[in-house]
């Protein structure tokens, strides 16, 4: 029955980190503003599929693109939990 799941596609997105700030400071943003995450900068990444964490990495650069070097898992049966939501 797993077999004909396999084939689906979820959406992949790498956090950085997250943020508050005032509806004016938002309003302010312009070309060149910086915003700063709470998370730093030696920290892990956050790996979300379909929206739900399942893994931790770290940013690397091949040739010019960006990709993420898995360093941490969920565990399999909170993964698998997590799809499902």
């Amino acid at each position: 029955k797993l077999e004909l799941l396999m084939d689906l596609t979820l959406p992949v997105a790498i956090e950085l980190g997250r943020t508050n700030m005032l509806i004016r400071d938002v309003l302010d943003l312009q070309r060149g503003s910086v915003v700063e995450f709470e998370k730093l900068a030696s920290e892990p990444v956050d790996v979300l599929i379909n929206g739900k964490k399942m893994a931790e990495g770290e940013v690397v650069v091949i040739e010019k693109h960006f990709g993420i070097r898995i360093t941490n898992l969920v565990e399999a049966s909170e993964r698998v939990r997590g799809l499902g939501r």
